[in-house]
């Protein structure tokens, strides 16, 4: 079973906001499936390097 999904409200940067749209449409995936893609890379990534 998947884990559940929590809806968050964030403010970003107009630019991040462009640049994140275009980023996903490459991967064709929609922004908010991209944007959880990228905080897990990252958050692995600090982990990682804390062990």
């Amino acid at each position: 079973m998947r884990p559940l999904k929590q809806r968050v409200s964030l403010t970003l940067d107009e630019d991040v906001i462009e640049s994140v749209k275009l980023l996903a449409e490459e991967c064709d995936r929609s922004f908010s499936q991209y944007v959880n893609l990228v905080l897990k890379e990252h958050l692995a990534q600090k982990k990682e390097k804390q062990q």
